[in-house]
């Protein structure tokens, strides 16, 4: 095989590589202003907005059973990643189509957006076991982890440039005099295109594992029958070391050991969900948050705090890699500064009483407030206070304007009248200050991603290497469908809890602790296994089968 330069990785690898990095542009893109859309564009409201996005997400990580289902019994890896990525571009085409303010009415715009969004949650949830696990098939098992290292900074240089560009088109360019989101989803889409023509671009290098029937059906029906078989059973029968050894009648020792260690590994599973319950609260309810603190600062959020957890992750990663891990291992146990510009963080607007148009310079460039109560157009502002502003008319009549101090997260309207031979201003708050900065959830996002580059690459690696060889993708989905389950876990508490917004942080957060508990309890009574040993120790077993059943033969053929 050819190799990457300056590497022992095969060639191949790069093309999958940069397909991920297209293809989580595209996904995370389109998701990093998908609240918003609900919210302004849709005008649903919070709670609402919040249900509809976990719905969404939910259902993403649902589907890669059914890619799994595909790829491992039907058509293989490549073929599924091809076909439902062709899905996944005409979603992204819908969900563009959707965000345009002149295709229809408010109805169709909400039907569009619906579809679009089953048909990429079909595109992106089926691929995506498929390509982690083909990825993973690329490469000798001692390379593996390395692998879903790399892998996963794909996943997260995608979702870095994703999360700058998208709400920037969302924001800065206007669409019939709103917001873009046609063109903050259309960027997306032609990246998934770009993603599908890449992957087809390394076809000839990629190593292609055939699939080996319907795997998933064999499996249910194995299961099913000893179930059967073990309830049939009477007190004189000899007993069994497991449940699922009542299934020898009728299958193989290797597919009943296959299933056991899948089936092992989807127990030590189950407490994982609530990790992503609270993780994925960053795309909803942290959003929300942020923009409780700051109304002006939404954009900001978008295209810089949100972005860190991104950033963060391909900072770690090579350091647990490098640096973490082989301290770990020597124990025998199995952020740069960036320069900023002062960010908004509150907006304003003018409405003139008077007969003539006003100029009123908050900072160097004059705002022109036109007369007969006219409002200006919103605009942003760093916090200050701001005693003496400079007022002018055409007429030359001149005032300072004592605003006063404008503070974090508000919104002022302010009206000019004259009083006298003074133009004045009375002041309205639209928006209640808060005094709580956005730059709280930094601390937040560095923990977090923490424990996601221990936690999803092991996770990665951990159901790749666990999986008997025609099961990896079906393993891929099952580490996936945690994800799945836990935005149904905030599915449930957002729509049905009731709770204060301060109370469910807590909640989830008690809930996470309890699950900790559990797991590392349930992570220390499981067992490693090695699905290679288990591949010689079954051709050992045909092996000598056959030899036996070879000198049984020449037994016979002596005797006549």
């Amino acid at each position: 095989l050819n190799k990457l330069c300056g590497t022992n990785y095969p060639l191949s690898i790069a093309f999958i590589v940069v397909n991920e990095f297209c293809e989580r542009f595209s996904y995370y893109g389109m998701r990093a202003v998908l609240t918003l859309y609900f919210v302004n564009y849709l005008h649903w409201d919070r709670d609402l907005s919040t249900a509809i996005y976990h719905a969404f997400t939910s259902l993403c990580y649902f589907t890669p059973v059914l890619g799994a289902l595909i790829a491992d019994s039907w058509l293989g890896k490549f073929k599924t990643i091809i076909y439902l990525s062709i899905v996944y571009v005409i979603g992204h085409v819908v969900k563009s189509v959707g965000a345009i303010p002149t295709v229809g009415d408010t109805s169709m715009h909400i039907a569009l957006s619906m579809v679009g969004l089953i048909l990429i949650a079909f595109g992106t949830g089926g691929i995506k076991p498929c390509v982690a696990a083909f990825g993973g098939d690329q490469f000798e098992p001692e390379q593996t982890r390395k692998f879903f290292s790399i892998f996963y900074m794909a996943i997260n240089a995608g979702s870095v440039l994703s999360m700058i560009v998208t709400p920037i088109l969302r924001g800065d360019v206007k669409c019939f005099g709103d917001d873009c989101y046609a063109l903050a989803f259309g960027v997306p889409a032609v990246l998934m295109v770009a993603a599908l023509v890449v992957f087809i671009s390394g076809s000839g290098m990629y190593k292609k594992v055939p699939p080996e029937g319907n795997i998933l059906m064999d499996v249910c029906k194995c299961i099913g029958f000893a179930i059967k078989n073990r309830f049939r059973s009477s007190k004189h029968d000899v007993k069994r070391k497991h449940w699922l050894d009542w299934a020898e009648e009728k299958y193989s020792k290797r597919l009943i050991q296959e299933i056991k260690m899948v089936l092992r590994v989807l127990t030590l599973y189950l407490p994982l969900p609530m990790f992503w319950a609270l993780f994925d609260q960053q795309g909803s309810r942290w959003t929300l948050q942020a923009t409780r603190m700051n109304m002006a600062m939404v954009r900001v959020y978008l295209s810089a705090i949100r972005m860190l957890n991104a950033l963060l992750i391909l900072i770690f990663v090579p350091i647990f890699d490098f640096i973490i891990y082989p301290l770990v291992g020597l124990c025998r146990v199995n952020i740069t500064d960036q320069k900023m510009k002062k960010p908004p963080n509150l907006c304003y607007s003018f409405i003139s009483t008077l007969p003539e148009n006003t100029s009123v310079y908050l900072t160097d460039v004059p705002i022109n407030v036109q007369a007969n109560y006219i409002m200006s157009p919103i605009q942003n502002l760093t916090r200050n206070r701001y005693p003496s502003v400079k007022c002018e008319a055409p007429t030359g009549v001149f005032s300072n304007l004592d605003l006063g101090l404008l503070d974090f997260g508000a919104s002022y309207t302010f009206i000019l009248k004259k009083e006298g031979e003074n133009i004045v201003a009375a002041r309205f708050e639209d928006v209640m200050a808060n005094n709580v900065n956005i730059a709280w959830q930094i601390p937040q996002y560095v923990l977090i991603t923490v424990g996601e580059v221990m936690f999803s690459v092991t996770g990665l690696e951990f159901s790749y290497s666990q999986a008997p060889a025609n099961m990896k993708s079906v393993l891929q989905a099952g580490w996936l469908l945690t994800v799945a389950f836990g935005n149904v876990i905030v599915l449930i508490v957002a729509e049905g809890g009731g709770l204060e917004q301060w109370a469910e942080f807590v909640l989830f957060a008690c809930l996470l602790v309890a699950v900790c508990i559990i797991f590392s309890i349930m992570a220390y009574f499981y067992t490693y296994v090695d699905p290679s040993q288990l591949d010689k120790l079954y051709q050992q077993d045909a092996a000598k089968g056959e030899s036996e059943d070879e000198l049984k033969m020449t037994e016979k053929m002596t005797k006549l």
